[in-house]
C-alpha cells in the first residue's frame, strides 16, 4: 500500500432511495443513487491512501419534513405499509451509524452503503 498521508473517513449521506425505487421521486433516487456509486468509485481511488469512503441510507426519519409528508394519509400508508419494523427512523439511530463507519472497528469498511431502513429494502 502506498499512503501519502494519515489517511481519514468519508461518509456520505444517501438514503435507502439510493437502493430502491419510490413512485414520484426519480429525480431524489437518481441523485441518491449516484452518492452511492459515487461512494463505490472513491472508495476504490482513495484506498491505498488510507481513505475509507461510506454512505449511510436512512429510511423516512422522524423530523418536521416527514410529518409534513406525513399529513397526507395515502403517503404515510404507504411508507409504513413498505417499514416492516412500522416505525420511523430516529435522528440517534442515524448519528449513530456514523459514529460507526468513523471509529476503528470500522477500518475494514470501505465502499459500503449502511442501510438504516427497518427492513425496506430487504423486501
Amino acid at each position: 500500500m502506498i499512503s501519502t498521508g494519515r489517511g481519514g473517513r468519508i461518509i456520505n449521506v444517501s438514503s435507502q432511495m439510493g437502493a430502491v425505487g419510490f413512485f414520484k421521486r426519480a429525480a431524489y433516487c437518481a441523485s441518491k443513487g449516484g452518492v452511492v456509486q459515487l461512494t463505490k468509485v472513491l472508495a476504490l481511488e482513495w484506498a491505498a491512501h488510507g481513505i475509507r469512503v461510506n454512505a449511510i441510507g436512512p429510511t423516512f426519519i422522524g423530523s418536521p419534513l416527514a410529518r409534513q409528508m406525513f399529513e397526507d394519509p395515502q403517503v404515510r400508508e404507504e411508507v409504513m405499509r413498505r417499514i416492516p419494523i412500522q416505525r420511523l427512523g430516529r435522528p440517534a439511530e442515524v448519528a449513530a451509524a456514523v459514529v460507526y463507519l468513523a471509529s476503528d472497528p470500522a477500518d475494514l469498511v470501505t465502499g459500503h452503503h449502511l442501510l438504516i431502513d427497518g427492513g425496506w429494502t430487504a423486501q
